[in-house]
């Protein structure tokens, strides 16, 4: 209502009825792009541990990275693969409904003031090298390497209405199914599986799990605490 200059929701209703614009922009600004590069740091150390030997099986690698908001998971991903070897045999598809923030992301500009932070998650998550080599200063503002954006290739996808995206080894979607009540997370782990090759890693981390789903049996666990899972078949 603030954003908007509406003094109660009935007119919110009202105007979302009438205003196509209107009623896209409040999408938009219901969803959640609250995200940080290399968060939950026992998450990327699993990811280098248990997944990076899996994936190095592999000649081509196809990630997808579910609700990526502004980007900044995807760039973390980017570094992990890049230290591994992985990356130029790797293509990223980074994935959310929100078009302005994946305008964000893919322009791969982040504040100064957040570097901090995200250099002391990358050396607690195993970070092999020094933060500053993946971007560039600029004024109040980091750019993201373009050797990190060349292998991401950033699309619009809901997960609540868009079918399966593409046949991948590693799906990444973490604090975005804590939104969606039982129903839904249903459907989307169903999309998750289909879209998984034989042997592909699911990784969820701590927020979110598969045992209520239709697809629990269907995995094996890779890290029981940071819910990343292997497809069995």
């Amino acid at each position: 209502m603030a954003l908007s200059g509406l003094v109660d929701v009935s007119q919110i209703q009202s105007k979302v009825l009438k205003d196509e614009t209107f009623a896209h922009e409040l999408l938009q600004d219901l969803s959640i792009t609250v995200t940080e590069m290399f968060r939950d740091k026992d998450v990327y150390k699993s990811l280098r541990k248990n997944v990076i030997p899996v994936l190095k099986t592999y000649p081509f690698i196809k990630i997808w990275h579910a609700g990526c908001a502004t980007g900044e998971e995807a760039y973390s991903m980017a570094i992990i693969l890049k230290e591994e070897g992985l990356y130029d045999r790797t293509t990223i598809y980074a994935t959310d409904f929100n078009q302005h923030a994946l305008n964000r992301a893919k322009e791969g500009i982040f504040s100064n003031s957040m570097m901090k932070e995200y250099t002391a998650n990358y050396q607690l998550s195993g970070g092999k090298k020094s933060f500053s080599d993946y971007y560039t200063s600029n004024y109040d503002n980091v750019i993201m390497n373009q050797s990190l954006k060349k292998n991401i290739v950033w699309a619009n996808h809901n997960l609540v209405t868009d079918s399966v995206f593409a046949e991948v080894h590693l799906i990444l979607c973490r604090n975005v199914l804590i939104y969606f009540d039982n129903t839904l997370q249903n459907k989307v782990q169903k999309l998750f599986y289909e879209s998984l090759i034989n042997g592909g890693i699911l990784c969820l981390g701590t927020k979110e799990g598969l045992r209520f789903t239709d697809c629990y049996e269907k995995y094996s666990e890779l890290d029981k605490k940071q819910r990343i899972f292997k497809k069995k078949y």
